[in-house]
C-alpha cells in the first residue's frame, strides 16, 4: 500500500519531534514547517493525504493557510490544532470547511485516530461493513426460511435496503452481487407469503396489515385533531429505499415522528391502489358506489380522474362530518411552482392534499427513453436520480417553506416498482390488458410457477369485466411477454421499472409523519 504523507506546519514543530517520531514508525510520512506561508509552498510543489495546520503561526494563521490550500486543491482533508477552545473559532474553522479540530496539547494516539479516520476511512468502513453483512447474511438466509408474519416480513425488506444503501458505499462487486441474490431469494418467498395470506387478509381486513384502502383511516383522519394543517403528500411510484435517500433532506426541516409502512393492494397499479387510498375503499366496491366514475382497465379515458371526489366521500362517510381540505395533482415543475405560489391561501384547511407523479413518470421515461435508460440504469443510480430531483423540485421548495409553519406532513406513496429481469410467456385474448406485471381476461394461458392466479376477482375484491375474468400477478421479478414477438419485447422491457405485481419493492411501502421542529 502506497505510503500515507502528511504535511504538519507549528511554530513549535521543534516541541512536537516525538509525535513526528511516533507516526514515522507507523509508516507515515512526514514533512514538517513552521509558518503558514512555507505550508502553502509545501503543498503547491508536493502531494500530501492529509494537512495539520497550527492556528496561532506567525504570519499566515492556520485559517488564512486553510484558505489558501483549498483555493489550490479543495480535496486534501485538513485539521486544525489550536490552543484556543473559544466557540467563535470553531465556528470559523467549521465555516471555513475544515475537516476536523483538535485542541492541544494533543497526544500521539489522538493524532494517530484523526489520520486513520481521514486517510483510511473507506478501507476500515469498507472491511467492518463486510465482515457486519458476512455476519447478518446467515441470520437473514435462516429467516426466509421461517413462517413470518406480515411484520416480521416489513423488518425482512428494511433489512436489505438498509444493506443495500450500506453496501452501495463500498467498491465490491462481490458483496453487492450476495445481496442481489439474497434479495431475489426474499422475494421468492415473499410472493409465496402473499399468494397464501392475501385473500384471507382482504376477507377480514383487521387481520392482516394496514393495507391501501384503510391509509386515510388509520394513518392521516387521527391527525385531524384542529392542531393545525396537515398535508398529505403522495409521490407517485416512490419505494422504500427511494424515501430513505430523501428523508435526510426532509430532516434538516420536520421532525420525523413515524416511520412506519403499510401494504400496496393488488394489483400494484395506480388507478387501483390509488384510487382505494383515496376512497377508502376496495376495487369492487367503489365500482358498486360510483358506477359512473369507476373505470376498469378496458375503459376508455383516465384511470385517476376522481381522486378529489373519491376524498371528499371518505371524509364525510368516516369522519361523519365536512371539513375544509384541498386536492392537487402535480403532473410537471410549473403545476409545482404554481401551487407554491398559492399555499399561504391553504393554511385554514384542515387538510392539504398534494400528488406528486414525478418518480411514476421516470420510471416510464426509463422504459421508453434510452438516455434515461442509461442515467438510472440500476437501483442505485435509480435512487440517485430520484434523489436529484428531489432536492432541486418545487415539492422540496414546498417542503421548506412549510417547515416555517405549524403544520404536519404524512408523506407516502401508492405503490413501488421493481427492476423486471424474467420474462413469462402468457396467452390472452385482445381485450387483454398491456400492464406487464398483472393481466385480467378470459381464458388465461401462463406459466403457473411465475404468478399467483385468482380465479374469482371478487374474492379479493376486485371487479369483473366478464363472467369467466381472472386476474394474474406476476412475482418476483417476472414480467408477462407474449409469445409473438418474444425476443423484440424481451430487449425493450428488460430490465426496466414496472409495477401491478408481487414483490416487496412494490407492496411495502413507506408512510411517514413529521411534525415541525
Amino acid at each position: 500500500m502506497q505510503e500515507t504523507t502528511i504535511l504538519w506546519a507549528d511554530d513549535e514543530i521543534d516541541l512536537l519531534k516525538p509525535h513526528v517520531l511516533f507516526l514515522s514508525e507507523k509508516g507515515y510520512k512526514i514533512t514538517t514547517v513552521t509558518n503558514g506561508r512555507d505550508a502553502v509552498e509545501a503543498f503547491k510543489n508536493n502531494y500530501f493525504d492529509l494537512i495539520f495546520l497550527d492556528e496561532n503561526m506567525p504570519g499566515l494563521t492556520g485559517l488564512e493557510t486553510l484558505s489558501e490550500i483549498k483555493s489550490i486543491n479543495n480535496d486534501v482533508p485538513i485539521v486544525l490544532i489550536t490552543k484556543s477552545e473559544e466557540e467563535y473559532l470553531m465556528e470559523d474553522a467549521i465555516g471555513s470547511k475544515i475537516d476536523d479540530y483538535l485542541i492541544k496539547p494533543v497526544n500521539p494516539k489522538q493524532i494517530l485516530l484523526t489520520i486513520k479516520k481521514l486517510t483510511e476511512n473507506k478501507r476500515l468502513v469498507t472491511e467492518k461493513t463486510t465482515m457486519a453483512y458476512q455476519q447478518d447474511f446467515r441470520t437473514l438466509g435462516m429467516t426466509l426460511n421461517d413462517k413470518l408474519s406480515y411484520q416480521e416480513w416489513v423488518d425482512v425488506y428494511k433489512k436489505l435496503i438498509y444493506w443495500e444503501l450500506e453496501l452501495e458505499q463500498l467498491e465490491d462487486e462481490g458483496m453487492h452481487e450476495i445481496l442481489t441474490l439474497q434479495k431475489a431469494e426474499a422475494n421468492v418467498q415473499f410472493s409465496k407469503f402473499i399468494e397464501k395470506n392475501y385473500t384471507d387478509w382482504i376477507k377480514n381486513p383487521d387481520a392482516g396489515p394496514i393495507t391501501s384502502s384503510q391509509l386515510f383511516k388509520k394513518k392521516v383522519f387521527p391527525k385531524l385533531d384542529g392542531k393545525g394543517p396537515v398535508f398529505f403528500i403522495l409521490i407517485d411510484n416512490l419505494r422504500y429505499d427511494q424515501f430513505k435517500i430523501i428523508n435526510p433532506l426532509i430532516s434538516e426541516y420536520f421532525r420525523l415522528e413515524d416511520e412506519d409502512t403499510y401494504y400496496s393492494i393488488l394489483p400494484t397499479a395506480t388507478q387501483y391502489a390509488r384510487n382505494s387510498i383515496f376512497s377508502g375503499l376496495m376495487p369492487l366496491d367503489m365500482e358498486k358506489r360510483f358506477p359512473s366514475m369507476w373505470q376498469n382497465d378496458e375503459d376508455e379515458g383516465g384511470k385517476n380522474l376522481y381522486e378529489e371526489q373519491f376524498l371528499g366521500d371518505q371524509i364525510k362517510r368516516i369522519l361523519r362530518k365536512d371539513i375544509k381540505f384541498s386536492y392537487h395533482k402535480i403532473l410537471n415543475i410549473d403545476e409545482g411552482r404554481s401551487l407554491n405560489e398559492s399555499v399561504n391561501n391553504l393554511m385554514n384547511n384542515e387538510l392539504n392534499v398534494v400528488v406528486y407523479n414525478f418518480v411514476d413518470m421516470l420510471s416510464h421515461a426509463r422504459t421508453d427513453m434510452q438516455m434515461i435508460r442509461e442515467l438510472a440504469s440500476d437501483d442505485a443510480a435509480y435512487r440517485s436520480l430520484t434523489l436529484s430531483w428531489f432536492e432541486h423540485s418545487p415539492l422540496f421548495d414546498l417542503i421548506k417553506y412549510l417547515s416555517q409553519k405549524q403544520v404536519r406532513l404524512v408523506l407516502t406513496t401508492d405503490h413501488g416498482t421493481i427492476c423486471v429481469k424474467n420474462p413469462s410467456k402468457i396467452i390472452g385474448d385482445r381485450n387483454t390488458n398491456t400492464n406487464l406485471r398483472y393481466k385480467q381476461g378470459k381464458n388465461l394461458n401462463f406459466n403457473a410457477r411465475d404468478v399467483f392466479h385468482v380465479k374469482n376477482p371478487h374474492d379479493i375484491m376486485l371487479p369483473k369485466l366478464h363472467v369467466s375474468s381472472s386476474f394474474v400477478f406476476a412475482k418476483s421479478d417476472s414480467y408477462f411477454v407474449y409469445p409473438n414477438n418474444y425476443n423484440h419485447f424481451v430487449n425493450f422491457y428488460n430490465e426496466t421499472f414496472q409495477h401491478g405485481g408481487i414483490s416487496l419493492e412494490e407492496m411495502i411501502i413507506p408512510v411517514i409523519a413529521y411534525g415541525p421542529k
